[in-house]
């Protein structure tokens, strides 16, 4: 995945045997917005996957998670994707209530992953 110019980071970033996931939009490939509840969290995930698959991570191996979002009542909505993608033992996670994203999002999530 290509750094938008606009955006000059890294998606995914590996050191001292972790992955750094830059944080992640719910984004369709085309670059349009997902709008709202699991849709948009969903989204992001996906985002976050295909950011985490360019140097070869997978989703078992998430250790640590941020979501930000700009209504904390998604809170409720991540606990269930969180149980509907994670088994035990769950990463750790965050969410952290803000006041805006980029693109008018609802949320980002940012990732610490086992490196390949």
């Amino acid at each position: 995945m290509a750094t938008d110019p606009r955006h000059p980071y890294s998606p995914a970033v590996v050191a001292a045997g972790l992955v750094f996931v830059s944080g992640s939009l719910p984004l369709r490939e085309d670059g349009t917005v997902v709008a709202g509840g699991r849709a948009a969290l969903d989204a992001a995930v996906d985002t976050m996957r295909r950011r985490m698959a360019t140097v070869g991570a997978r989703m078992e191996d998430v250790v640590k998670l941020t979501y930000f979002v700009t209504d904390i009542a998604l809170r409720d909505v991540a606990n269930q994707q969180f149980l509907d993608l994670w088994p035990e033992p769950r990463p750790a996670r965050t969410v952290v209530g803000v006041s805006e994203l980029p693109y008018g999002s609802v949320v980002e999530i940012d990732a610490v992953v086992k490196a390949p």
